[in-house]
């Protein structure tokens, strides 16, 4: 089968439509169009991609900026569980996740949406939830709140979605995406059943001082416009034995992280001593984000 970049340069030299480069800036932009996929690099190739992307994005915002390639660490499978009965709806994870992974903020881009859901009413809708409310003071009496961002799925159907393999499952589980070679069709989008993809309409933007430096090619490293990106568990911290941000910055600790593998950690003992649940368990996605209720709500 012709590999993506076979096709394109076949096509650039048959119809003329790529011009030879000239100069280094250029010959930059022509290096960045026929890239390889992440994953067929090799350790060499790796070096060049990202001594590229430093250059650049440390012109562009006037400081150092580091993108790192850590892999996924052997025996370690990532999971979330996030406590509904704790959680106030604050929106403080969101807010710590966009200064964390360098979303734009004009336009508006959040990796995590917090919905307000009525007690006593369905809360099974997710589309039918309040995302956009903005009360005086939270918590509010009579609602609870429910943070959604990607659910790192077992079986993602973003994955079996995207037709140029741009984004797929590593070892440790965190569902990432090549920026690089997303063509933003928003397949993946339609095929998520979480709404946590998101689309980048314009140019991302953020000020030089506002850029977080410490990057991952995979997670948060700047991203151009007209690509998906989403939730990596914070890839570019975890990969380096941290919490994510959103469950450092959580004020009432309702957000829990660790190794499913490791029968010791937190994640394990609350899957096995609280009642969990995961979204829209029915579709067969098995995510490996639980949500749970330490008390009555």
């Amino acid at each position: 089968m012709t590999s993506r970049r076979t096709f394109l340069k076949d096509a650039a030299v048959g119809l003329g439509a790529i011009a030879v480069p000239v100069g280094n800036a250029d010959a930059s932009v022509w290096e960045a169009f026929f890239q390889s996929h992440f994953r067929e690099m090799d350790d060499d190739e790796k070096k060049k991609v990202i001594a590229r992307l430093e250059k650049d994005y440390s012109e562009k915002y006037k400081k150092d900026v580091k993108v790192g390639t850590e892999k996924a660490i052997p025996g370690v499978l990532f999971g979330y569980g996030l406590d509904l009965s704790r959680c106030i709806g604050c929106r403080r994870c969101v807010y710590g996740c966009v200064e964390e992974n360098n979303q734009s903020k004009d336009p508006q881009v959040q990796w995590i949406s917090v919905l307000r859901f009525k007690k006593g009413e369905p809360w099974s809708d997710l589309e039918a939830a309040d995302k956009y409310y903005n009360p005086a003071e939270v918590p509010e009496a009579d609602y609870f709140y429910m943070p959604v961002q990607c659910q790192q799925c077992e079986n993602p159907p973003c994955v079996k979605a995207c037709p140029t393999q741009a984004t797929w499952k590593e070892p440790d589980g965190i569902v990432v995406i090549d920026y690089d070679w997303c063509i933003g069709c928003r397949y993946c989008m339609a095929a998520c059943p979480y709404g946590a993809r998101r689309f980048n309409w314009g140019q991302p933007n953020r000020k030089p001082e506002e850029v977080n430096p410490k990057t991952h090619y995979l997670g948060n490293r700047p991203r151009p416009k007209g690509v998906v990106e989403k939730c990596t568990f914070c890839i570019q911290r975890v990969r380096n034995g941290r919490y994510p941000a959103c469950v450092e910055v959580c004020p009432v600790g309702a957000r829990k992280f660790g190794n499913l593998l490791d029968p010791n950690s937190e994640i394990r003992y609350l899957i096995e001593h609280k009642r969990v649940f995961r979204l829209k368990e029915d579709l067969n996605t098995h995510p490996k984000f639980y949500y749970f209720f330490a008390y009555g709500r």
